[in-house]
């Protein structure tokens, strides 16, 4: 089995992701969401899902349903594109980091002003995930 590949990705999906996802924190909760894409997600059970904190959490939606890509509904969250445009970018990324881990998580650390924020960042929101 060969590592995953870290290929540079297109430069539309580049740009999608450096405006959208502000964080691996955010990719993973699009992804879930994205999972089962009929499905309203109170925040308490992403939480759960996703092991890390309700701050965390609730930011990452926020950012997300800015960006077009989720909506909240009673106190709940779902996955929804706002154009065909934006679903196939959200095709397109979950395929990208099945396939080329390395390059979509380059793509968003390059997007901090500091990486070492961000990975300081990540034990003060709720833990490293390994």
């Amino acid at each position: 089995m060969s590592a995953p590949s870290s290929d540079p990705l297109s430069p539309d999906l580049s740009a999608f992701i450096e405006s959208a996802v502000r964080s691996v924190w955010a990719l993973e909760t699009l992804l879930l969401l994205r999972a089962e894409p009929d499905r309203a997600w109170p925040v308490d059970r992403l939480v759960a899902e996703l092991r890390a904190n309700a701050t965390l959490v609730s930011d990452c939606l926020g950012g997300l349903e800015r960006a077009g890509l989720t909506l909240s509904e009673d106190g709940t969250f779902r996955y929804a594109p706002a154009s065909p445009t934006l679903r196939a970018l959200c095709d397109e990324l979950e395929a990208a980091y099945r396939e080329r881990p390395v390059a979509v998580v380059n793509t968003i650390a390059r997007r901090r002003p500091d990486p070492l924020k961000g990975f300081a960042d990540s034990f003060r929101f709720g833990g490293w995930k390994s």
